[in-house]
């Protein structure tokens, strides 16, 4: 018993543990959230700023011959070029995103849940900057996109990486049975969006909001 015994007028939960240790895991899962997030956006941010500042559309520097290349575009649809006369319908697409990503945080209490939703939420953000704030106008604005690895491939940037990357985490967590709650396994009937359905709509609507 005094390996469970709490602090004297703690109250202890059926597994003998605190009653707010639930709520602390959880913030410190939205914590891990939020600076995923936090760092994908400042480095999307950054990079995009160097690269307008330095880069010309027309000159693309070549890293390694035509595999690996800096090139600077400005991307008004999806990606490979897809509903280009459609920018407004991506730019709410990404406010979907975030705003669905922030109350799923409500039930989060898994670290790789917590980093894959964080590289979703980051990558949604940082090309959400762009549809809000760059030409040709507010909500209608072009992405950046610099990075090219070879011709044959739709040049993207730091921010597409990040939803690329938690999409992929994503299927895997799901894949192997690890659910939002912090628990592994089949989930119920009843539960089951909870699991497997949050990621696949976090990451189908982060890939539509990301170019």
């Amino acid at each position: 018993m005094r390996d469970v015994q709490a602090a004297p007028g703690t109250p202890l939960t059926s597994a003998g543990t605190p009653e707010g240790e639930p709520a602390r895991t959880k913030t410190r899962r939205v914590a891990v959230l939020a600076a995923v997030a936090a760092f994908v956006l400042a480095a999307d941010v950054v990079s995009k700023a160097l690269v307008v500042a330095h880069l010309r559309p027309d000159q693309p520097v070549h890293l390694l011959g035509d595999v690996l290349m800096l090139w600077l575009t400005r991307n008004p649809g999806a990606a490979f070029s897809v509903g280009t006369g459609e920018t407004i319908v991506f730019t709410a697409i990404a406010l979907a995103v975030v705003v669905y990503i922030a109350r799923t945080a409500r039930k989060l209490y898994s670290v790789g849940w917590a980093v894959a939703l964080g590289l979703l939420l980051g990558g949604a953000m940082g090309n959400l900057g762009d549809r809000i704030f760059r030409a040709p106008g507010l909500f209608r604005g072009n992405v950046v996109d610099w990075i090219a690895v070879t011709k044959y491939y739709p040049i993207f940037n730091l921010a597409d990486s990040a939803i690329v990357c938690g999409g992929i985490l994503t299927v895997i967590l799901a894949m192997r049975g690890y659910h939002l709650d912090g628990t592994r396994g089949e989930l119920s009937s009843g539960s089951r969006d909870s699991g497997t359905q949050t990621g696949n709509q976090a990451d189908t609507g982060a890939e539509s909001a990301g170019r």
